[in-house]
C-alpha cells in the first residue's frame, strides 16, 4: 500500500511537471490533489495512517528529483502542499506536520541529496502551511522539527547530525522552538 501511494504521488509530479514552465504552481496543485485525493479514498479522514501523508510528501520529492528538479529547492512546496490538502480533506494537520517533512526528509536521502538543507526548507513550508491555515505556527514548527529530526536519526547517525546542525544554524526559526523539539526528539526515544 505504501510502496502504491509513492508511486501515485511521484508519477503524479512528474506528469504535472513535464511540459509546464510553472514547476512550482504544478507541484503544488499536483501534491494538493493526491494528499486530498488519497484522504477521501480511505474514507475516515481522521484516521488516515500518518504514513499515507508522508509516503505522499516522499513520492513527490523524489518524483520532482526525477524529472531535474532539486528536492532541497522543492522541499518547502512539497510539505505546504501536503498539510494544505489534509487540511482540505479534513485530517490531521497537527500530525501532517511532522509526516509530510518526515516523508520529505527520507526522499532526499533516497535521492542522494542534502538532508539539512532539505529538512530547512521543508520547515519552512510547514510554517508557511501554519499561516495560510491559521493554526499554531510554535506547534507546527515543533512538530516539523520533530519529523525531520525522526527522519533523519532512521537514515542514520550522520544524517542525523546533519539536520540537527542545519536547524540550530537557522536564523528563521526560533533556536528555543527548535532546541525544545530537538529536546523532546531526545525524550522520546
Amino acid at each position: 500500500m505504501i510502496d502504491k501511494v509513492i508511486m501515485e504521488a511521484k508519477n503524479a509530479v512528474v506528469a504535472a511537471i513535464e511540459g509546464t514552465g510553472d514547476v512550482v504552481n504544478a507541484l503544488r496543485t499536483s501534491v494538493k490533489g493526491v494528499v486530498v485525493g488519497t484522504l477521501n479514498d480511505a474514507g475516515d479522514v481522521t484516521n488516515a495512517a500518518v504514513g499515507t501523508i508522508a509516503s505522499i510528501a516522499k513520492g513527490a520529492v523524489t518524483g520532482a528529483a526525477s524529472v531535474g528538479t532539486s528536492v532541497a529547492d522543492s522541499a518547502s512546496d512539497v510539505v505546504s502542499a501536503t498539510v494544505m490538502g489534509v487540511s482540505e480533506a479534513g485530517g490531521d494537520v497537527g500530525r501532517a506536520f511532522k509526516s509530510a517533512v518526515s516523508g520529505v526528509v527520507h526522499g532526499a536521502a533516497d535521492v542522494g541529496e542534502d538532508v539539512g538543507t532539505t529538512a530547512v526548507n521543508a520547515i519552512d513550508g510547514a510554517i508557511k502551511a501554519a499561516k495560510d491555515i491559521g493554526t499554531d505556527v510554535g506547534q507546527a514548527t515543533q512538530q516539523a522539527v520533530v519529523g525531520a529530526v525522526n527522519a533523519a536519526d532512521h537514515i542514520g547517525d550522520e544524517a542525523g547530525a546533519t539536520v540537527r546542525d542545519a536547524l540550530l544554524a537557522t536564523a528563521a526559526f526560533p533556536r528555543d522552538v527548535v532546541e525544545a523539539a530537538i529536546g523532546k526528539k531526545k525524550d522520546s526515544e
